[in-house]
């Protein structure tokens, strides 16, 4: 088990979480692009019991394709996504793995909606693909 801490641009807004991941996915959806900017979104999911919240946020709702209600909660201050919730789903949190500002941080196991992936990017090989 890591401590690791998660934070937006200029520090206001923070997760530390005192658990490993227990997933960590990519998500290639054209919402998850558009609310990241990058070409996918990449996100740890922990324990909500393990995590420590700290700092003001705003918060965005998205229904998914499945209906279920997804909050995301960013820095007013720098706009920077530092984590999210899951309607249903209460037990977890979810921080982008670029929140961590730490190259060593575990890779995805998990990849999501590659129908939309941009024809350049690639995958690990041992990754597990769902549609």
């Amino acid at each position: 088990m890591t401590t690791r801490t998660a934070s937006c641009s200029c520090g206001q807004l923070t997760a530390i979480t005192s658990a490993d991941p227990v997933r960590v996915s990519v998500c290639h959806c054209l919402a998850c692009q558009r609310r990241t900017g990058s070409v996918f979104a990449a996100q740890a999911r922990f324990p909500a019991e393990s995590v420590a919240l700290a700092g003001a946020s705003s918060t965005f709702d998205r229904v998914g394709d499945g209906g279920s209600r997804a909050t995301f909660h960013f820095c007013a201050t720098c706009g920077a996504t530092v984590y999210y919730t899951i309607e249903g789903r209460e037990d977890s949190v979810i921080i982008p793995v670029g929140a961590f500002a730490d190259p060593s941080f575990p890779g995805p196991t998990f990849s999501v909606y590659e129908e939309r992936m941009h024809r350049w990017v690639a995958m690990p090989a041992d990754i597990e693909h769902m549609d």
